[in-house]
């Protein structure tokens, strides 16, 4: 019999798998063209099967229309999700982050669409020791449904775990002032993107180029969204950028971050958008439309990353 390893709940957190998460539960809001709009223009999305007079929803917004915003929980929500979020808090594993999905489209989704969701915990992994600390993969499975008809499914798993370690190589109070540089979390890098991290290292930003159309896209994607050849090419960015949209993250803590902290969308001179901080100005003082530049930070020994900096023009008149 395996030694237990201290601080393992495994044990408890196993009955939860097969428990309803949601059981007939309503979303929010039906399917809507002006949230179709917003995403689109968030997204710099221009298919013309998203606008028009008979618009549909761009397949990624399935999870979009089944989120509870800010309100409490609506009717169909199932107190296991709850009650295992609260056993992981109380163990210590206090962080979460999600890593990645599944999704399958059944059918278009159009405004007017009223959706109906289930969800159930399908896993609970054992205990793992990652990066940011160690924790569990919970995976969900939800099924959406317009009036009785299944229209998608997904997949959605987090890792619940607890930053013991990263707390531990955190610096002191003092470190953050003087702009000690601390860890942060890696890229992954596949065959798909390795080359904009080759321009990186170079102090270049290289946008893809579809060798068949000539369409512009980021981030790196193995085919072209719009005609979907998989030939492409790359074109050097030239830097300059605006800020399209932004965020202040306050919560949750994460590991090299010290929030609050803005994370923008750029909107660089070639088109294309890409998420990135904003340096130069704190972070009270980032405003859509203020110009950027790229230039290039050392995160630590081994890594540079691209990130743009508020132009000092605009830095100082930041609320003008």
């Amino acid at each position: 019999m395996p030694e237990a390893v201290p601080g393992d709940v495994h044990h408890l957190l196993k009955p939860f798998e097969g428990r309803p998460a949601a059981v007939s539960a309503s979303a929010a809001d039906p399917v809507n063209a002006p949230m179709i709009r917003h995403w689109c223009e968030a997204l710099g999305d221009t298919n013309p099967a998203y606008a028009g007079d008979d618009p549909i929803a761009p397949p990624t917004m399935l999870q979009a229309w089944t989120l509870p915003g800010l309100s409490p929980a609506r009717g169909g929500r199932a107190p296991a999700h709850d009650e295992l979020f609260t056993l992981l808090d109380g163990a210590g594993y206090t962080a979460v982050v999600a890593t990645d999905c599944e999704q399958e489209y059944v059918r278009p989704l159009r405004p007017g669409d009223e959706i109906t969701f289930d969800s159930v915990i399908e896993t609970v992994s054992p205990r793992k020791t990652t990066r940011l600390g160690a924790g569990y993969f919970i995976t969900t499975a939800m099924r959406l449904q317009v009036a009785g008809e299944l229209v998608g499914t997904h997949r959605f798993r987090i890792l619940k775990y607890a930053p013991a370690q990263a707390l531990a190589q955190a610096p002191a109070p003092a470190e953050r002032t003087t702009g000690t540089i601390r860890p942060r979390p890696r890229p992954v890098i596949n065959r798909d993107n390795a080359p904009f991290w080759e321009g990186v290292a170079a102090h270049k930003l290289l946008i893809q180029r579809c060798a068949a159309c000539g369409t512009l896209r980021f981030p790196w994607l193995p085919g072209c969204g719009r005609c979907g050849s998989p030939e492409w090419g790359t074109t050097e960015a030239s830097g300059s950028g605006t800020v399209h949209s932004y965020v202040v993250v306050h919560h949750p803590p994460f590991p090299a971050f010290d929030p609050p902290y803005a994370v923008a969308l750029v909107e660089l001179a070639e088109g294309v958008r890409m998420i990135s901080s904003v340096t130069g100005v704190p972070h009270d003082r980032v405003r859509i439309g203020m110009p950027v530049e790229l230039e290039f930070i050392r995160v630590d020994a081994e890594w540079e990353l691209p990130v743009f900096r508020a132009r000092a023009d605009r830095a100082a008149g930041a609320d003008a």
